[in-house]
């Protein structure tokens, strides 16, 4: 879709293959992965910005802010950005409130914005006056957010798995202990994830054999200031004396991925993490409702244990669930003390998903 001029300049083009890197450096998971360069008038890059994730500045916003830092008036200059600045007030304002009230005189954005929402921003920039131009690498601006965009159109949670497993994909050695696999700096990023979703969820299977706090804990060990809806999901009951009780707390007795997360979404729940354990795991991948994994991996070997990954349903290896290192959202390969923490995105769903089979 173009409104106004169709053409792109080339300052724009490098602008948005820019914008589209800026984008990768922000976190996966509520929100979309989001650039915005402002361009001055001789087509020079005068002010950049990426969006940090769910409550934090959006990208346009963060390229304006640093505009002003830089002592630049935005007035009269072009904004770049990997995606149609929305139009709606949720933990921030409009974007296009703010590029309205900077002055900006022409954007030129990559994809549109699928949201319901935070749609139609391009038509109000466009009605204020303003030049705006989408569709430029529009194609490597949906690749970028294409797991979000997935669970945007299913009305569902972006979901992440998070696995600890040794070198021989274990989660747990063959008599069921399981802490700690992993060091403490690999166990500190976990809790950083904790930190930033709406939800953690494990099975009731884990709940009743690790005795999960499920809470999101800084470096001192004390509570996070942001904590997790607590989520038990499975048909066995929970005891009420179990760590994981308590406000916050949601025990929801059901086996079907979907419907948890339909449930939850209709409680607000917009990132979701999947911590284990392993059949909990295998039943979300297998529905193919797993948009990024975080598997940390630590250098050890345990032989007979428990597998990290179940109810996979491969049979043999044209079934196999195919992933490849994500570098947005968070680096690809990090070394964290002496594990490994792999990034993954899928890129082949399960050959016949399914909804159901905890």
């Amino acid at each position: 879709m173009t409104t106004g001029s169709a053409g792109f300049t080339a300052p724009e083009m490098m602008a948005m293959e820019h914008a589209l890197l800026l984008a990768g450096q922000g976190v996966r998971g509520a929100n979309p992965l989001v650039g915005a360069v402002v361009l001055d008038r001789d087509g020079a890059m005068v002010a950049t910005g990426f969006h940090l994730g769910a409550g934090t500045d959006h990208a346009e916003v963060a390229a304006l802010k640093s505009a002003a830092l830089q002592g630049v008036d935005p007035a009269g200059c072009t904004m770049v950005v990997t995606l149609e600045p929305c139009n709606h007030t949720g933990r921030t304002g409009p974007c296009t409130e703010a590029i309205m009230e900077a002055g900006i005189t022409r954007v030129v954005y990559a994809a549109a914005d699928p949201t319901p929402d935070a749609a139609g921003g391009a038509a109000r920039l466009a009605n204020h006056g303003i030049d705006v131009a989408g569709g430029l690498l529009e194609d490597a601006a949906t690749e970028l957010n294409r797991r979000w965009l997935v669970a945007v159109q299913a009305r569902r949670p972006f979901v992440t798995v998070k696995v600890a497993q040794s070198l021989d994909a274990q989660s747990a050695a063959a008599d069921g202990s399981s802490q700690w696999i992993t060091g403490p700096h690999a166990r500190a990023d976990g809790h950083t994830i904790r930190a930033r979703v709406d939800a953690v969820l494990v099975g009731t299977g884990t709940v009743l054999a690790d005795n999960p706090r499920l809470t999101a804990r800084a470096l001192d060990g004390s509570d996070a200031s942001r904590q997790p809806l607590r989520v038990a999901v499975g048909l066995r009951g929970i005891p009420g004396d179990a760590a994981v009780r308590g406000s916050g707390f949601v025990h929801l007795e059901t086996r079907d991925p979907l419907a948890v997360l339909t449930e939850l979404f209709s409680r607000g729940v917009r990132h979701v993490l999947v911590e284990g354990g392993p059949q909990l795991v295998g039943v979300f991948l297998m529905a193919d409702l797993a948009d990024e994994l975080f598997a940390y991996v630590a250098p050890m070997l345990l032989g007979a244990g428990v597998p990290a990954f179940q109810r996979l349903g491969v049979a043999t290896l044209t079934d196999a669930h195919v992933w490849r290192l994500d570098p947005d959202g968070a680096a690809g390969l990090t070394q964290l003390g002496d594990d490994v923490r792999l990034h993954l995105k899928p890129i082949a769903p399960p050959p016949a998903p399914i909804t159901k089979g905890l």
